[in-house]
């Protein structure tokens, strides 16, 4: 029951008879009020150009300005429909299809990078091993 990120604001919205207006906060929550890390979580940047797009791709999902590289998906907000959403743009982003699992293995930003990075290399391998299979072969056949 701890918080994931805090919303910090001047003051609580109120209704006309002075009680918290739960429906403003709401709306000042999808607006994208500041959005504050707990203290004991350290801020690290993205370390590379994978992590770095793959940050890009969570903040437009999480609606959530800056992502970090050990930023924990679920702990930021993130659920299974969203991280369906977040692999859809990972595949059209990367071209890479990475299973709904691999969010849930690896829920941070760097372990995210480092399955999908390990999935590209093992894609262009595959292509690689399909060209030298396939090079030299007449049509309709193979080597």
């Amino acid at each position: 029951m701890v918080p994931a990120a805090f919303l910090v604001l001047p003051e609580l919205p109120l209704t006309a008879n002075g009680k918290v207006d739960r429906r403003a906060l709401a709306r000042l929550a999808e607006s994208g009020g500041t959005l504050a890390r707990p203290a004991e979580a350290a801020w690290v940047a993205p370390r590379n150009p994978v992590e770095e797009l793959l940050a890009e791709l969570w903040a437009e999902v999480l609606g959530i300005p800056q992502i970090g590289a050990h930023d924990d998906f679920f702990a930021l907000g993130g659920h299974s429909l969203l991280g369906v959403r977040l692999l859809s743009r990972v595949r059209d982003t990367f071209g890479v299809e990475l299973p709904v699992r691999a969010l849930f293995t690896h829920p941070t930003l760097a372990g995210l990078a480092e399955a999908l990075a390990a999935e590209m290399m093992a894609q262009a391998g595959d292509e690689l091993l399909g060209a030298v299979l396939t090079a030299g072969a007449g049509p309709g056949e193979t080597r």
